[in-house]
């Protein structure tokens, strides 16, 4: 079966009531909101339906908020935020997943300081250097062109204690002003290959729209996942059973050839879903009413 391609969301919008949408690919690339986002926003709410947005970026949900402030998107706009930061500082608090229950106090992170907010002011939780940590907590490279050797010497280091890995964002790479940056979820890869233990939060985990599910207060039956990532967005809709749309102009652009908004070729789209064991119900060029 070819995956039918639509021109925007307005297609297919009119069977759901509510709307789970991507970050990073969909609503911005980073730093700037995409053409054509805040209008489809608008419909979406002159409609009457409920948006919940779900992001794997390793930061809380209300920093997401002051950075979609700071965009000029209207916080009327859209209703829950939840993201894998959000979901990692909860386990950290509760320790309610035996995985979180075991990791220890003494956390060594490997990232930008700007994400710290994930573990600041978390009682019990120290910061500390490699050596005396219990485990990493992983939100991405420092600066956004390095890359996966940079790592190499630490990530060896901590494989060889050995110590187990929270990795707050699972995606490998994300799109940020049209050029491809990796992520956490790249390190983490590797940190896999080094022998190991990952503990991942986010998408794919069907866990976290379980949370989306209950603060979006819509049956799973009538709700649509709109995402760019095949291996985030789409696979972790679908373990959720939820429909999902892909946006092809995210992080499969290239891979596609097609240019930012072009239409995809169906046949082309479809392929690369079956490569990556994913079909979502539709592709739209861009997040589009």
């Amino acid at each position: 079966m070819t995956l039918p391609v639509y021109p925007g969301l307005s297609a297919i919008a009119a069977a759901y009531d509510g709307f789970i949408l991507d970050l990073w690919g969909v609503i911005h690339d980073g730093t700037t909101p995409y053409p054509g986002v805040v209008n489809t926003l608008k419909a979406l709410k002159a409609a009457g339906k409920r948006v919940l947005i779900l992001s794997n970026a390793p930061r809380r949900a209300q920093v997401l908020i002051d950075g979609l402030t700071g965009m000029n998107i209207a916080r009327d706009l859209y209703g829950p935020v939840m993201s894998s930061g959000e979901a990692v500082r909860d386990e950290l608090e509760s320790r309610a997943d035996p995985a979180f229950a075991k990791l220890g106090t003494r956390l060594y992170h490997l990232g930008p300081p700007r994400d710290r907010n994930i573990f600041d002011g978390l009682a019990g939780i120290v910061e500390s250097d490699l050596a005396s940590a219990h485990f990493v907590l992983n939100t991405g490279p420092i600066e956004f062109d390095h890359q996966v050797a940079d790592y190499e010497d630490v990530l060896s280091k901590a494989a060889a204690r050995p110590l187990p890995m929270v990795c707050a964002n699972p995606d490998r790479v994300v799109v940020r002003q049209g050029k491809m940056v990796i992520c956490a979820g790249a390190l983490a890869d590797r940190y896999r290959e080094l022998g190991g233990v990952v503990i991942d939060r986010g998408k794919p985990d069907p866990a976290i729209y379980r949370t989306c599910l209950a603060k979006l207060g819509v049956p799973a039956a009538h709700v649509l996942v709109v995402g760019d990532s095949l291996e985030t967005d789409i696979a972790g809709g679908l373990n959720a059973g939820l429909d999902c749309v892909m946006v092809a102009g995210g992080v499969h652009r290239e891979a596609l050839g097609i240019p930012w908004g072009a239409m995809p070729d169906p046949e082309k789209v479809t392929a690369l879903a079956t490569r990556h064991h994913r079909m979502p119900k539709a592709v739209i060029p861009a997040f589009v009413w």
